[in-house]
């Protein structure tokens, strides 16, 4: 495969190219900055005068927003999809308009992407291809995807980036750059997300993407992964041996359903839970074991053949760990199942979600975390906000941050819990986190007793300390989707009940 060589070293010199790309001037590049406001603004005014204070204003809003963020490109579009695998964490409506940001982007134009492919392939699109639609399957924020057919007959799909968007993008770091320092400390989420460290990892990711050199290294990477670890319920497509450059990628195509067309899978005779199950384990093996996993799973990067394997697609974002931070990460996720909370923050630390010389004994009385966890479901909306933004300023004082290499593994596991929603709404969410511990015991035991000198074997799943990163109390004996949703719900509503009578007293005054 000659688009191999040396895609070592144009890794390294692109990963190198970052801290240049960060360096912001005194002043953000003001022509951008004019443009991303007069696409904004004019969203914001419109809602504000027509939709605010109505009951679909925040649907309204979100669809503004989301139009905008269409108009102004790439790295807008980009950031919808962060925002659109946030459910849970955002407003529903931001999270259902921008999903469709995923693939529902206006395409470039048949003449643009035949340039692109011509140029890069360096031959009429004729000579290679059979067939090659002009129609693209999906079109999003980098690139568009376009079904097509080998002279060999071999049916493929061709990823071909956007001509403009590098340029773009790079503009966008440099203003994003300008602005994350300001917001430091400002608003204490904000300022616990870290956003230099949100901006460092969208532009590490970002300027990875722009290469389908090392997207298709990328796959074959996690494919050797897949098959080091046994995992033959999850497949990864092949990418062309030779018709692969900076901006054009052939690869096999794969067909199954949607991987929220649960009814189609259980027709099949699929079962959805052992696919959920197999997906969780497979993630965890690459990222606890290997320091790789792919870090953009969402529904629209996944498809699930008549087989039951699962087709993962899509390897522009993959999340990799050097090997102190892999072992780090190891340790926080076995001390996490087993209790162990000193652990933990050691493990967090080591990750860099704390600076190195942090007195965690002090964070450990400070947060109370030898204490009774408190069922969130039982208290007022007061005692809730309280409650967090008492956690939220003492670990802002300790320099908490959330580490950029933890964002991508939160983001997939946020994704996994509201897949649980469509796939096993009724599995007991307890059960099977003892389920995937005893896996990883079983079948990882002696590796990561060697590795971390912990014994997964001896040391069990504290369900107790999982219950209570839950918010459960003791006698809770399982937890489905459905219970979860519910409990959530309860807290939605007691918040929304909070803030009611500010939001009439706005209603009336407009």
């Amino acid at each position: 495969m000659p688009w191999r060589r040396g895609v070592d070293t144009e890794r390294a010199r692109t990963r190198a190219s970052v801290p240049r790309l960060l360096r912001s001037g005194r002043l953000p590049p003001m022509g951008r900055l004019l443009r991303v406001m007069r696409k904004v603004g004019p969203a914001v005014a419109m809602w504000y005068v027509r939709e605010r204070g109505r009951p679909a204003s925040r649907a309204g809003l979100s669809r503004r927003l989301r139009r905008a963020f269409e108009q102004l490109g790439s790295s807008y579009v980009k950031l919808g999809q962060i925002l659109s695998g946030g459910e849970g964490l955002f407003p529903q409506e931001v999270v259902d308009e921008f999903r469709k940001l995923r693939d529902q982007v206006p395409p470039e134009t048949f003449a643009d992407v035949r340039k692109v492919v011509e140029d890069d392939l360096g031959a009429p699109i004729e000579t290679l291809f059979s067939a090659f639609s002009e129609e693209p399957l999906a079109a999003a924020s980098i690139a568009q995807v376009h079904a097509a057919r080998l002279r060999t007959g071999e049916e493929v799909v061709v990823k071909v980036q956007r001509p403009l968007v590098a340029a773009l993008v790079h503009a966008d770091i440099a203003g994003m750059a300008w602005l994350a320092p300001k917001l430091v400390g400002r608003i204490p989420i904000a300022a616990l997300a870290n956003p230099p460290a949100i901006v460092e990892l969208f532009t590490e990711t970002v300027v990875e993407e722009l290469d389908f050199r090392l997207e298709a290294e990328n796959m074959l990477d996690i494919a050797h992964v897949l098959a080091l670890t046994e995992q033959r319920t999850i497949v990864v497509p092949r990418p062309h041996p030779t018709l692969v450059t900076r901006r054009v990628l052939v690869m096999e195509r794969l067909r199954g359903f949607a991987f929220d067309d649960v009814e189609s899978m259980h027709e099949a005779g699929i079962d959805t839970s052992a696919l959920l199950r197999a997906g969780l384990i497979a993630f965890n093996e690459g990222a606890m074991l290997y320091g790789v996993f792919h870090g953009d799973l969402h529904g629209g990067n996944l498809f699930v053949q008549r087989d039951g394997r699962t087709a993962l697609l899509d390897f522009g974002i993959t999340g990799r760990l050097d090997e102190p931070k892999r072992l780090a990460f190891l340790r926080l996720l076995v001390t996490g199942t087993g209790g162990d909370v000193r652990g933990q923050l050691a493990a967090l630390r080591d990750l860099g979600a704390f600076p190195p010389d942090t007195d965690l004994d002090a964070v450990f009385r400070d947060l109370k975390l030898d204490q009774p966890v408190k069922d969130p479901t039982t208290m007022s909306a007061e005692e809730l906000i309280g409650e967090l933004s008492e956690i939220t300023q003492k670990l802002l004082g300790y320099g908490a941050r959330i580490p950029k290499e933890l964002m991508l593994f939160v983001k997939n596991l946020i994704f996994l819990n509201s897949a649980t929603a469509t796939l096993a709404p009724d599995l007991d969410i307890l059960a099977e986190i003892t389920q995937v511990y005893l896996y990883f015991a079983q079948h990882h035991g002696e590796r990561i007793l060697r590795e971390i000198g912990i014994d997964p074997t001896q040391t069990g799943v504290d369900i107790d300390a999982v219950k209570a990163g839950f918010g459960l109390p003791a006698d809770v004996d399982s937890l489905t989707f459905r219970d979860l949703q519910a409990r959530r719900q309860t807290i939605l509503r007691r918040m929304q009940e909070r803030e009611r009578p500010r939001w009439r007293r706005g209603s009336d005054a407009s």
